[in-house]
């Protein structure tokens, strides 16, 4: 162990305005008392014979000796300068006493300093060592003490370390007060951001859905019935005798396709950009790039030969969970590699987010005030369990994350999606 601590006032910032002003205060009134110490020092050495040169100089001395420790740049100190500069300052101290007893009163300073700058057990002995100089002093230069002469300085000298310590723990406790408030300020910092993430996700997912959903509709109702006009002019054109009428059922089935063509142009419009050509791995795929371009992150995408056509509401809900299973990743994990997985498991499809972060206890999780206040989670297990899927997290302390989605490859149609709907247009 480092033999001594420097002091707080120089090298461990208090932080907030309150611990600064103690600080200020403490190394104003270090120096007055050094100040009045050393001249009562001076004056009773004067006044008990000492000429007053020899006292002037030593009460100069420690002065100087003082100031010159509490004025160094706090970049010049170190622990071993600290160190030298305690340990001369003590030495100047003895020489003063041998000078004249009298200044034994400069002792409470060194007590002070000793519980400043030392760590407990070294204080204590340090200041036991002042302790027997103090004792000693009287009977070398009188040749007798007193009762008042060994426990005056005594309690004296514990009250004085113990109010050094306390102040060193006052400064400690603002200092943690204010490391606890910037890590709550940078909290709610990320907190908003998220939120805000995930407002924007949301909004472009209902913007999603509500696409996906008029696109369906027009798939189910106007498309459908365009087709069945489509079929009905080209049956009543192969039956009729007309020619009249063959060339209008004609020109109606031309029409009909012509519609059917712009209104397939539509759909495909209003589906998802992420998904055109019904390409899902492409868009985790892209999603990922992103992901290893802005982080920096080692992203992998492992996709199921297997796995069949999926339809859009699947394709998009897994879209929209990759994405902010990500931005959690990005957020919270600090991981360094991410594997994604699609997998075909039999009648679903599973899709697993693996991350080498530093995970978290799930447990005390779900049970904090963070798992009230996350959207995240809670809108992903919304979204799949309208599609009668579900969420599987396993995670533990520094052993990263993994989320794992199941959907099934053809959930319950929806209200807006009649039974039996005719399927030519698909």
């Amino acid at each position: 162990m480092s033999l001594v601590r420097l002091p707080l006032t120089r090298t461990e910032p208090a932080g907030s305005a309150v611990a600064g002003a103690t600080v200020r205060a403490m190394e104003v009134g270090q120096h007055l008392i050094a100040l009045v110490l050393t001249t009562i020092g001076v004056a009773r050495a004067v006044g008990d014979g000492v000429g007053m040169p020899a006292a002037i100089a030593c009460g100069i001395a420690i002065l100087v000796w003082h100031t010159a420790g509490t004025v160094l740049p706090s970049k010049t100190h170190s622990r071993a300068l600290a160190a030298w500069w305690l340990v001369g300052f003590a030495a100047i101290w003895v020489v003063t006493v041998a000078v004249s007893a009298e200044f034994i009163w400069v002792a409470f300073l060194l007590w002070l300093l000793a519980g400043h700058l030392l760590p407990l057990r070294w204080g204590l002995l340090f200041s036991a060592l002042v302790l027997v100089v103090v004792v000693v002093a009287p009977v070398a230069h009188h040749g007798t003490t007193s009762y008042a002469n060994v426990f005056g300085p005594l309690i004296g000298g514990v009250f004085t370390f113990g109010i050094s310590r306390g102040y060193l723990q006052l400064l400690r406790d603002a200092a943690e007060r204010e490391r606890l408030v910037t890590s709550l300020r940078r909290a709610q910092t990320e907190m908003a951001q998220l939120q805000d993430e995930l407002a924007l996700a949301q909004r472009h997912s209902g913007a999603i859905a509500e696409r996906t959903r008029i696109s369906r509709d027009i798939h189910d109702t106007i498309a459908q019935a365009i087709s069945s006009v489509r079929l009905l002019a080209h049956a009543g054109a192969g039956r009729t005798t007309d020619v009249d009428a063959a060339r209008t059922l004609a020109q109606v089935e031309a029409l009909a396709g012509d519609s059917l063509v712009d209104v397939r142009r539509i759909i495909a419009e209003l589906a998802p950009a992420e998904l055109e050509n019904d390409a899902l791995a492409d868009a985790l795929e892209r999603m990922l790039e992103r992901t290893r371009e802005e982080a920096g992150l080692a992203a992998e995408l492992h996709v199921d030969g297997s796995l069949p056509a999926l339809p859009t509401p699947v394709e998009v809900a897994l879209l929209r969970t990759a994405q902010s299973a990500l931005a959690n990743v990005r957020l919270h994990a600090r991981a360094s590699r991410i594997v994604m997985s699609l997998i075909d498991a039999d009648d679903t499809v599973r899709l697993d987010i693996i991350d080498d972060g530093v995970g978290f206890d799930l447990a005390a999780w779900e049970h904090s005030a963070d798992a009230a206040s996350s959207y995240g989670l809670r809108f992903m297990r919304t979204r799949l369990r309208e599609l009668g899927g579900g969420l599987d997290i396993e995670t533990a302390p520094g052993e990263g994350t993994a989320l794992s989605v199941s959907l099934p490859i053809h959930p319950d149609p929806s209200p807006s999606v009649a039974p039996g709907t005719p399927e030519e247009t698909r």
